[in-house]
């Protein structure tokens, strides 16, 4: 069990990929970042010696404080937004810890360059049915929260992407794009190296309800089902993407929590 203002891995874990998930704060030296350049999933760096002005922009969330080994660095990063009002724990064992209960870590070297807001910029066709939907919510969930996203017209992706300083997906002869049977979900996963069971099993059924091969797994069909749904629902791609977070957040915790789960029909009425 972690101790008062501390959260062990295992249990950061299971709220990394969920609405849940607390603010991750790296607050690494670079010497140490740069002996070991992965982030906790989520997560974002911030310079340890500057809590003082960017504890605020946590304000309103809950956030774990993430150093090397668990010690001084997260302390002090966790402690300054506790007196100012914000809820912070460290992580047990910092990224050591991490590491030894053998969770993933991913490789931040691959993501675009941020915006001046410290935001990752994604450009992407408008009109998203599936793929273009789960990539940004696996985005958000696993890789950068406050990532922005641009639909656009489909000729203009790539100029967009180049304008404004975005990283085109979803679209060919781009690398964030399908590579052979996989889907760009699937190519996510694997370029930034997070892959767990909930993750690959829910990478089966995009790819299945993207492709139209419904036979990679049951629950394809019920995805495009929704997906398609949700695109005649909304209008507007931005809020046609938020609808579409809670549906891979029900998907995502389906593959982690339920899947040996089923459900009957049992007649409530009182015997005679």
């Amino acid at each position: 069990m972690s101790a008062v203002n501390k959260i062990s891995p295992e249990k950061l874990s299971r709220l990394i990929g969920t609405p849940k998930s607390p603010a991750l704060i790296d607050v690494r030296t670079d010497e140490d970042f740069a002996a070991n350049p992965k982030l906790v999933p989520g997560s974002v760096r911030r310079p340890f010696a500057e809590v003082t002005a960017w504890a605020a922009e946590f304000s309103g969330k809950n956030a774990v404080a993430i150093c090397d080994k668990g010690l001084k660095l997260s302390e002090g990063a966790a402690a300054w937004p506790r007196q100012e009002g914000i809820p912070a724990e460290i992580l047990d064992g910092g990224i050591q810890g991490w590491k030894k209960a053998a969770l993933p870590l991913a490789d931040p070297s691959k993501l675009p360059p941020r915006d001046a807001k410290g935001r990752t910029v994604w450009v992407t066709r408008s009109r998203p049915k599936i793929d273009r939907i789960a990539c940004p919510w696996l985005i958000r969930r696993f890789l950068d929260p406050n990532a922005a996203f641009l639909f656009v017209t489909p000729a203009e992706v790539k100029a967009v992407a180049s304008k404004f300083g975005g990283a085109p997906f979803d679209i060919e002869d781009t690398f964030w794009s399908h590579r052979g049977e996989l889907c760009t979900f699937d190519v996510l996963i694997e370029e930034f190296g997070i892959a767990t069971e909930p993750l690959l099993h829910l990478a089966k059924i995009v790819r299945g309800a993207d492709t139209g091969r419904l036979d990679l797994a049951p629950e394809a069909a019920g995805l495009l089902a929704a997906s398609l749904e949700l695109s005649r629902m909304y209008a507007d791609d931005l809020e046609q993407l938020e609808a579409g977070m809670g549906l891979y957040d029900a998907f995502y915790r389906w593959c982690r929590d339920a899947t040996e789960e089923t459900h009957g029909w049992t007649s409530h009425k009182a015997s005679v």
